[in-house]
């Protein structure tokens, strides 16, 4: 990642934090999280020294879910001090606004033809779109492949260790709720060693993103089969196949509670940006499945799915409130008692009216939907947003506790509070 410049000098109550530099008249606006009533905007100490104002238009903040409006509704988080102005190692010249304004100067270093390049691109074509600040945006990421993905954006980052991206992630978005963060994570990372740490993360409905980059292997230890790998996987852990039943991620996302689930594939960028899109979007935590191609240790693992002659028929995209037809207008997906069940739309048996009309709110048509994961070959592989729910948020919901404990209590003593009640002292004998 490139080496951001470092802000004026900051009260004394707050160590000084480098923050990377926006070139002068930047205009991106930022998304803003809210505190909980009770907790004075003042209270947060900004990130420098107070400067001149800042000449930034700021649009009206999200609203952090679950917490009220109107009177006594929460305090704005004070806008940060005026960024100084761009030089040494921010640059002068590059757009916020342009892509590359997102890219670090450092060499992408994945396997020529990995599908983790397009998935790449998409997210750094994407951010200029969403309108927020690098300085604002964090990536965080475990082990794997897939999480090299933070040194390369011109954010800040985490690089951290195997499974535990979601403990990193919780933290910071519930202490910084006006960050934007993301997570990058991999099939095995988090679905194996993270497993845990991945399933409370979604239930306690975190207000950030996830990119789960599945590709099905263990790339980066050189081709073992993971927990998403097919029965009969030939790999150099299980060189007579593999005896285990594979996860469905979204499909544990949604036995997790999930308030966001969708699948993309990186062979399809423009669908890919706009799930990103819609997760972004989201107030929660944003599960994201890419099929990503592996192309050196699990090649054509998606090609059905990916390739032009195939693709038609054996993908179905959902979209809210719109029929599940799918190789071009000529097959769709009827509901029949409680499974989903092709028909042929060509004849004049069956129309398009006759299909399910699909209901992203509706967590029973998400399970049937995702399911067709296990479908025999004659069933088309779903992609598309499957599942959203507006629920209250975790971070939003420690906030506003702080809040309401402080407005109790106080601002708390640490001092006292660690000689308060039983104590004793050990002496020497």
């Amino acid at each position: 990642m490139s080496d951001p410049n470092e802000l004026s000098p900051s009260t004394p109550e707050q160590p000084e934090r480098p923050v990377p530099t926006l070139p002068p008249g930047a205009t991106a606006p930022r998304r803003v999280g809210t505190l909980p009533p009770g907790f004075a905007s003042g209270t947060k100490t900004p990130a420098s020294a107070p400067g001149p104002a800042d000449a930034r238009p700021h649009p009206k903040p999200a609203k952090l879910a679950g917490l009220p409006e109107g009177p006594g509704a929460p305090a704005v988080l004070p806008p940060r001090p005026a960024m100084p102005p761009a030089g040494g190692d921010g640059g002068g010249s590059a757009s916020a606004a342009d892509r590359k304004a997102w890219a670090t100067d450092q060499d992408v270093r994945w396997c020529p033809g990995c599908g983790d390049y397009a998935i790449l691109a998409a997210v750094q074509r994407l951010m200029p779109e969403l309108g927020i600040e690098r300085e604002n945006t964090v990536f965080v990421s475990g082990i794997g492949c897939s999480s090299r993905f933070p040194y390369y954006m011109n954010t800040y980052g985490f690089h951290s260790i195997h499974g535990r991206a979601p403990t990193l992630a919780t933290g910071l978005k519930t202490m910084r709720p006006e960050l934007d963060v993301w997570m990058i994570t991999g099939d095995g990372d988090a679905l194996s060693i993270g497993g845990n740490h991945f399933i409370h993360l979604l239930r306690r409905n975190v207000n950030l993103q996830v990119i789960l980059f599945n590709n099905q292997i263990y790339g980066l230890t050189k081709g073992q089969y993971s927990p998403t790998s097919e029965p009969g996987k030939v790999t150099k852990s299980t060189p007579y196949g593999s005896l285990d039943h594979p996860f469905n991620p979204l499909s544990v996302a949604l036995g997790a509670d999930a308030t966001f689930v969708a699948r993309a594939m990186d062979r399809d960028p423009k669908h890919l940006t706009d799930v990103l899109r819609r997760a972004y979007q989201h107030e929660g935590t944003s599960l994201v499945e890419v099929y990503q191609n592996c192309n050196i240790f699990n090649d054509h693992a998606f090609e059905v799915y990916t390739e032009k002659a195939t693709k038609p028929f054996s993908t179905v995209y959902v979209e809210h409130g719109k029929p599940l037809v799918y190789d071009q207008g000529r097959k769709g997906l009827r509901l029949d008692g409680l499974r989903l069940e092709p028909v042929d739309l060509t004849g004049s048996a069956f129309s398009a009216d006759d299909c399910m009309v699909y209901d992203e709110t509706n967590r029973e048509l998400a399970h049937l939907t995702i399911r067709l994961f296990d479908a025999p070959e004659h069933l088309p592989r779903p992609f598309g947003v499957f599942y959203v729910e507006q629920r209250p948020t975790y971070d939003a919901l420690v906030q506003q506790q702080l809040a309401e404990v402080q407005a109790l209590r106080g601002p708390g003593d640490l001092r006292a509070l660690l000689h308060a009640g039983e104590t004793w002292t050990i002496g020497n004998n």
